[in-house]
């Protein structure tokens, strides 16, 4: 066990440092990094305003060396600044960062909650009406584009009911109301994939010679779905669930800008649109980082739920 934890936390740093190079060359190939804090055309900045920027970024430096500058300022927690508003691109992305987390955790918990019971009963009663209800489900859920999801959405319970707040977070006890389209729409895809990787692995594990063992023993129904069948088809959708977690995290941009959540899928889209260079490197940087975690994360609890990576 200890091999395996130790051989993924290396396979992670790696990971990291990838991470870090692919980001510190994109901002070099698209050119002289000092063009990118001039005024608007590339004028308006001296001979000595332009030696003076180059000596504070340290450009004036070997390539490999401007690298491992850059990761020590990245280490300590400096990102730059804003080219539009001169902030530190540290603290846009610490007051983005929790609306976010908040929203991805919430859509989390929703698409967990709701897909892998309904994939354990679409599996347990295969064949009946529950089980195509629950197909119908996963496929218009996973056919559906989430913008068009959330347009319907506000559509529907923003104008026409007038029931939920069409955008933004909201302030104080109101914010659950501002939590409910933006969480439903983003955990409607991913119960969907809960619902139909949960059926296939536990179809599986229904119909191996361990389980009819089991039935054939006398255990009971109950005890056979969930400590039998359920427990060992639960890593295909540990899988997925890390995934989903990390992709509601970093990959809400669509999500965020339909409905103006103020979080870093809106901060990621805004910065590409306005040239924002260095707030973008900041949050791709960001995204890995929490790609990386996550993923280790999930290989640890891989060690708790399964004994063969403990024995191995």
């Amino acid at each position: 066990m200890y091999k395996f934890l130790l051989r993924r936390l290396v396979f992670s740093i790696f990971t990291l440092i990838g991470a870090t190079i692919i980001v510190f060359t994109l901002s070099r190939v698209v050119g002289d990094p000092r063009l990118l804090y001039a005024q608007e055309g590339g004028y308006g900045m001296t001979q000595e305003q332009y030696d003076h920027m180059g000596e504070t970024l340290g450009l004036n430096h070997p390539l490999i060396v401007q690298y491992f500058l850059w990761v020590a300022d990245v280490v300590q927690g400096d990102l730059g600044q804003s080219l539009l508003a001169r902030n530190d691109v540290t603290d846009l992305i610490k007051q983005k960062a929790p609306n976010t987390l908040r929203l991805g955790l919430v859509s989390w918990v929703l698409a967990t909650v709701i897909g892998i019971p309904l994939g354990v009963m679409s599996a347990v009663k295969r064949g009946s009406l529950w089980d195509y209800l629950g197909r119908t489900f996963a496929l218009f859920g996973q056919a559906l584009p989430v913008f068009w999801i959330g347009i319907m959405a506000i559509l529907l319970f923003s104008v026409k009911l007038d029931w939920l707040p069409a955008g933004q977070r909201g302030e104080g006890f109101g914010q659950i109301k501002h939590f409910v389209l933006p969480s439903m729409t983003l955990a409607l895809a991913a119960a969907a994939s809960y619902l139909r990787l949960t059926r296939s692995a536990m179809l599986e594990i229904l119909d191996s010679e361990y389980v009819k063992l089991a039935r054939a023993k006398g255990v009971g129904t109950q005890m056979v779905i969930w400590k039998h069948a359920f427990k060992n088809a639960l890593i295909p959708p540990l899988t997925l669930s890390a995934l989903l977690l990390v992709g509601f995290i970093t990959g809400t941009v669509v999500v965020e800008t339909v409905f103006t959540w103020p979080g870093l899928g809106r901060l990621a889209v805004t910065s590409t649109t306005q040239n924002d260079f260095p707030v973008m490197t900041g949050v791709v940087l960001m995204f890995a980082l929490m790609y990386v975690v996550i993923n280790l994360l999930t290989d640890l609890t891989y060690a708790l739920v399964d004994p063969r990576i403990r024995i191995g």
